[in-house]
């Protein structure tokens, strides 16, 4: 497959080794208004004063690396203290304008996900919609920014990805014995083998499916792949857009005898990124991603599958009205939704019931219950029925949240669980206003998540950055203060004395996992067998279920499949020590009052001390309070800290599946001795593999080398968290310390930017305050509006 050549391009520098490099251009003026066009006028002065804001503080950072730059470029040695500045204004002014909010649409099979989006971003049948099947084939992300046209660009697995899957799908048709009938209709009617071998159809053509691995990859692809992996659509209208795009996002049916190439390499797409033009619905910085309910059959693509759920800041469960009252899917949506909030970005859950303007009158009143009010009409019983199920589901969601995360997470005291939602009545407007769609509802929870977000960010920016010039003004000062070089050693045993009992906290946060995994190890061990034999049993017996089986083993315990329920027995195994674990984990990584399992607040704590100890020593040494010395000392923990909570953030995950992955890997020669089994009553002998191989391996202590493997993974992060305390707060004291230690030089005057940055600082509470007044002012008129006329009334 010489067409499948793959394309790497080298890693950029890290900002540190570049100290030369030239900041981004900032964005023009019309470009940044653009921005707004999504939100109403009051929000759109609140964006525009912090985007002002901002710009003017990355203008002042821009002169003095400037300035910074001219006065070292021709010395042979750049003083530590210098570089640490230059390096860390360079990241500020390079630091993105917000980080990009992703909002997952996370559901089943025709749940919705696509006609929901495609309301949301005001066209009709943007991305593929069907009532029957499964249309969107691939994770598509969705949203909006400052290029003049509709663009889409089609990631593509990369030649070693593809190989390791046309591995698989190869073992799984390989059949080493004739079949009789019976056992051959059974073979053929298994979802593993009719995927494996459409997969295969897609690619090379008919026939391919009666190959070897080997045959395959000397065949040419029916259509030749891009060497650079990626496929770039482009057009100036949505529709266009959409049209081309369709092929490669919408799963076709296997019976299908069309013959448009695009649909060639479906089973090649990775994941889709379409970029809609200054969208006056969708903020720029907000993107909305349809994911799949399943994740996929390929190791690459399953993984993207897991991530993109993790690094959702919110997640929509998707169900529509028919299904949401339970079912196996349903459940499993919503306990991977959960899993994301313990060991992803994930802050908000909210369940978004879909098709509420289905509604067979005659039998909803015969099954009613006797009401205050007799239901005079359609639109009565559907906005009666969906109350009623805003306030079941409300209930329900909210007693599972309990049960799995922290009493005071902040998911728990949402005003809005759960949104009942028509798509079709927001096109058509026949029985519902716009507004009771609840599709503007959910704009405007978007709109004030993004509002939020800048604001924190802003906020965040302009006092790192005024450290900073604290920091780079006071390299100018000469002045050696009496006993200073004294004071700073008092309060660097300070801070290393506060080090060790912040370490000893955070081994008491930790600690308060160790009696829920020992007895979650205690349940898990007295449950398996029955847990193992609901996994690997079928309503239809073995019919249909041999080579699923078989793929289950040659993926290690997973298989994910567009029409079947995610089958995971690592995880299925580990679930009765999740159970247990779920809420103290959740406890441990919660932000709020500080408790005894919670990190984060004696972090806060930890940083508080340290800046009060600052204080104290700077008056004591003769600083004034709001000296750039002090200053700068106070800021900069609040920036190195607020680093760590990023860095946590991240290593939680692997903390989190540490059991699932201690599972696996202690169950891999065990699936890879029943992936071997062939002939007559495999699928029974399979089976009996596995058994044999967890009974072992629990015999073996599989469960308490998960709860080991959790432990350390814990004890890791507490190395980490502390030696990068350690580190920063004594790269920051050396800074802080006297000019006479050799690490600065004369640098170029910056009082200019040091006093417009002040200023920039001190208008942060102006600007929150004039945000406060316009909402205030908005709320008042809103209620002092007439409510719209619901349809078929007349004025």
């Amino acid at each position: 497959m010489a067409e499948m050549k793959d394309v790497f391009g080298q890693e950029p520098h890290p900002v540190e080794d570049d100290l030369y490099k030239e900041p981004m251009r900032k964005r023009r003026k019309s470009d940044r208004d653009q921005r707004f066009r999504a939100f109403p006028s009051v929000e759109q002065s609140a964006l525009k004063e912090y985007e002002k804001l901002e710009s003017r503080t990355r203008r002042v950072l821009s002169n003095t690396y400037q300035k910074l730059i001219q006065s070292v470029f021709l010395d042979d040695s750049i003083p530590n203290g210098v570089k640490y500045l230059i390096n860390r204004l360079l990241a500020l002014i390079e630091k993105p304008p917000v980080d990009p909010i992703y909002i997952g649409l996370f559901g089943s099979t025709g749940a919705g996900k696509s006609s929901l989006i495609n309301a949301i971003i005001q066209q009709a049948m943007f991305l593929p919609v069907s009532g029957e099947s499964i249309c969107t084939s691939c994770i598509v992300q969705v949203s909006s920014g400052c290029c003049a046209q509709y663009e889409a660009k089609i990631h593509l697995l990369s030649d070693q990805e593809w190989r390791e899957e046309l591995k698989n799908l190869t073992k799984l048709l390989h059949r080493t014995e004739e079949l009789g009938r019976e056992e051959a209709d059974a073979w053929n009617r298994d979802e593993a083998v009719e995927e494996a071998t459409w997969k295969l159809q897609m690619i090379y053509g008919n026939g391919a499916e009666s190959k070897n691995y080997e045959e395959l990859l000397r065949a040419k692809p029916k259509r030749k792949i891009p060497t650079s992996r990626v496929i770039t659509l482009k057009a100036e209208e949505a529709e266009e857009l959409s049209i081309k795009l369709d092929p490669y996002i919408r799963t076709q049916r296997r019976d299908w005898d069309g013959e448009a190439a695009e649909m060639h390499i479906w089973p090649l797409i990775k994941h889709v990124e379409v970029t809609l033009p200054k969208s006056d619905l969708i903020p720029e910085g907000v993107v909305l991603v349809d994911i799949p309910g399943t994740g996929d059959f390929n190791s690459k693509r399953d993984e993207m599958w897991k991530k993109t759920i993790d690094k959702c800041s919110v997640i929509w469960v998707i169900s529509d009205i028919e299904r949401v009252s339970g079912g196996r899917a349903h459940e499993d949506l919503l306990n991977e939704s959960i899993k994301a909030c313990q060991r992803g970005f994930c802050r908000d859950v909210a369940l978004v019931v879909t098709k509420t303007d289905k509604l067979h009158l005659p039998e909803y009143l015969r099954e009613r219950k006797a009401g205050n009010q007799a239901i005079q009409s359609q639109r009565e019983a559907v906005l009666e029925r969906n109350e009623m199920i805003k306030l079941q589901r409300t209930r329900i969601l909210k007693e599972k949240l309990k049960r799995k995360l922290p009493a005071d997470f902040k998911v728990l005291e949402a005003s809005d669980l759960v949104y009942t939602v028509s798509a079709q009545e927001y096109w058509q407007q026949a029985l519902l206003t716009e507004e009771e769609t609840e599709i503007p509802k959910l704009r405007e929870y978007v709109r004030k998540r993004l509002l939020d977000k800048k604001r924190r960010m802003v906020t965040k920016y302009v006092t790192e950055a005024f450290g900073l010039l604290l920091l780079t003004d006071s390299f100018s000062s000469t002045q050696n203060l009496p006993n200073e070089h004294l004071h700073m050693s008092v309060l660097r045993r300070f801070a290393e004395e506060k080090v060790e009992l912040l370490e000893k906290a955070i081994g008491q946060c930790f600690a308060c996992i160790e009696q829920p995994l020992q007895e979650g190890v205690r349940t898990a061990r007295t449950s398996y067998r029955c847990i193992l034999r609901a996994c690997l049993v079928r309503n239809k017996g073995n019919q249909g279920f041999h080579q699923t089986l078989k793929a289950v083993c040659l993926k290690n315990g997973i298989y994910a499949s567009r029409t079947l329920a995610r089958i995971d027995l690592n995880e299925a195994l580990t679930q009765p020590i999740y159970d247990q674990i779920d809420p103290v984990f959740g406890s441990i990584f919660r932000t709020g009052k500080p408790t005894g399992s919670a990190l984060m607040p004696h972090i806060d704590a930890f940083k508080h001390s340290l800046q009060e100890k600052m204080t104290e020593i700077g008056i004591r040494s003769g600083w004034k309070y709001e000296s750039c010395k002090n200053n700068f000392l106070i800021q900069e923990i609040s920036a190195i800290l607020g680093g760590l909570e990023d860095h946590i953030l991240r290593r939680k995950r692997r903390v989190y599946e540490s059991l699932t992955a201690s599972v696996q890997s202690d169950l891999k020669l065990c699936y890879e001795e029943a992936a071997q089994i062939t002939g007559k009553k495999a699928c029974e002998r399979m089976k009996d593999a596995i058994r044999r191989g967890v009974d072992q391996q629990v015999a073996e202590g599989m469960f308490e080398r998960a709860q080991e493997r959790m432990q350390h993974q814990f004890q890791q992060l507490k190395t980490g968290i502390v030696e990068k305390v350690k580190g920063s707060i004594a790269t920051m004291l050396t800074l802080a310390s006297s000019q006479g230690d050799g690490l600065y030089k004369e640098l170029a005057d910056v009082g200019s930017e040091y006093k417009e940055m002040e200023k920039l600082h001190r208008s942060l509470r102006e600007v929150a305050e004039n945000a406060r007044l316009r909402k205030g002012m908005q709320d008042f008129l809103l209620r002092a509006s007439p409510s719209k006329a619901p349809p078929g009334t007349s004025l």
